[in-house]
């Protein structure tokens, strides 16, 4: 019998669900290359990658979740998350190396009781967000989809912060996960590690499994609740599963189908020098190596969760007495 181990640590799910679910997107092959010539394509030899790469990326923690009574004296209180944030960019360029240029942290109290005001600890103030209840969704996951979107703001915010600061017009903004909310940036691509949606027929899939290190697919348009130009990449990894280090990376469908295909092909030059290697990160090779760092600085500036934890205990027994 012969098999493949997949090198990702498997305590972060997998990078390859077993069964990819079938995607109702409408997906048009020939944007690169007719569909019946789909085929590998190495880099091109004549590209270098940009001077300066920003990586852009963000973490979340829930403090604790709590209770929040409403005003009206009736004693009846909804659920809430108290939760910290941050997002930061990280800049691989030529003259610097790798140097961190950008790092918010924010702390915020998500809920759907209108009556919520900021918490202030000892340990900093958690902003009042007050977020719709949906009906249909459960109470828990309103909350987090809220952290989530403020979290995505956040990084938005941070990414337009330390572009402006840099002075380097030739760069590439790399966002760690999805587009979508950011497509609207210059020279952006968003970086997919994980995939759970099969988007391309049979023949055109197989093209991903005959990928080598390095190589790419043509440039495809996908559309769901949104639209965008996409295309897989292989980062350079030992032989091994079918999907082995290979990633999904998109740009926005408001570019022309040109200038797409020129952001896969500097994409192609550019993100395999960040791969990571297995000794090193157990999601490797795609938690490229600024992106792992800038995670782990990140949760750092979160602070001890203990602490606030007994910080916001502290605060309710005062607001209570």
């Amino acid at each position: 019998m012969k098999f493949a181990v997949d090198p990702w640590d498997p305590s972060y799910g997998t990078s390859l669900d077993a069964e990819l679910g079938e995607s109702a997107a409408q997906v048009a092959l020939d944007v690169e290359l007719p569909a019946a010539q789909w085929r590998p394509l190495d880099p091109d030899p004549t590209l270098t990658p940009p001077e300066a790469v920003l990586f852009v990326d963000g973490v979340r923690r829930i403090d604790a979740q709590v209770w929040v009574e409403e005003t009206d004296g009736d004693g009846e209180a909804s659920p809430a998350l108290c939760a910290s944030y941050a997002a930061g960019v990280v800049c691989c360029c030529r003259t610097d190396g790798a140097h961190l240029v950008a790092a918010h942290v924010r702390r915020g109290l998500f809920t759907t009781a209108t009556s919520a005001t900021d918490v202030p600890t000892a340990a900093g103030t958690y902003r009042a967000n007050h977020t719709a209840f949906l009906p249909d969704v459960g109470p828990a996951q309103v909350l987090s989809l809220a952290v989530q979107r403020e979290l995505g703001d956040t990084e938005l915010e941070t990414a337009a912060l330390a572009r402006g600061g840099h002075g380097i017009e030739d760069d590439l903004l790399v966002v760690d996960g999805p587009l979508r909310g950011r497509q609207h940036l210059p020279r952006v691509i968003g970086f997919v590690k994980t995939h759970r949606s099969q988007y391309l027929p049979p023949h055109a899939a197989g093209v991903v499994a005959e990928l080598r290190s390095g190589q790419r697919t043509p440039v495809f348009r996908l559309g769901s609740s949104w639209e965008r130009y996409t295309w897989y990449l292989r980062l350079p990894c030992r032989p091994g599963a079918p999907w082995a280090g290979v990633v999904r990376v998109e740009c926005s469908a408001e570019l022309t189908a040109d200038a797409a295909i020129a952001l896969a092909s500097r994409s192609q030059v550019t993100l395999g020098r960040f791969a990571s290697t297995e000794y090193k990160d157990s999601r490797a090779p795609q938690n490229l190596y600024p992106i792992a760092g800038l995670e782990r600085e990140l949760r750092r500036r979160l602070g001890e969760p203990n602490l606030l934890y007994r910080a916001l205990r502290r605060a309710a027994v005062a607001a209570a007495a």
